[in-house]
């Protein structure tokens, strides 16, 4: 569904509330690149941060693609057993490396409200800035 049209309260409360999402972006080779990610919305921004887990590189795929190609989907789904309970969101947008300013500052803020660990232990990296144009789901 585009943003033209209204995002309901429910699925806006479940991607608000899931811990974790997939970041999907492109390589310069046109490859996917997916990976793990903690999250915060804050109206029809997403914010993610580079957070101090050990990390193979300190120059980040998901990075170096969204400075080459800002085209981001980012899928926030939901399993249990009794697959009557089965959804996920899928959202679209156009990402932005923060790294400094006052924007990065606010994403670090809303990051450590939704996740303790961030509070313990600030991210020290980039952000990533996700500006959403779209939102697709599907539920059982």
């Amino acid at each position: 569904m585009a943003l033209g049209h209204s995002v309901s309260d429910e699925l806006r409360r479940r991607v608000v509330d899931a811990r974790v999402a997939r970041l999907g972006t492109v390589g310069s080779d046109g490859r996917p690149h997916v990976v793990p990610i903690c999250f915060a919305l804050a109206g029809e921004m997403l914010y993610t941060a580079v957070d101090r887990k050990p990390k193979r590189s300190p120059r980040l795929k998901r990075l170096e693609n969204v400075r080459q190609n800002r085209r981001v989907e980012v899928l926030v789904d939901h399993y249990e057993e009794d697959w009557s309970a089965l959804w996920w969101v899928r959202l679209r947008g156009r990402g932005r490396v923060l790294d400094h300013g006052d924007e990065r500052e606010r994403a670090l803020a809303l990051l450590a409200e939704k996740y303790p660990h961030y509070r313990a232990e600030p991210p020290p990296g980039p952000v990533l800035a996700v500006e959403l144009d779209g939102w697709s789901r599907w539920h059982a």
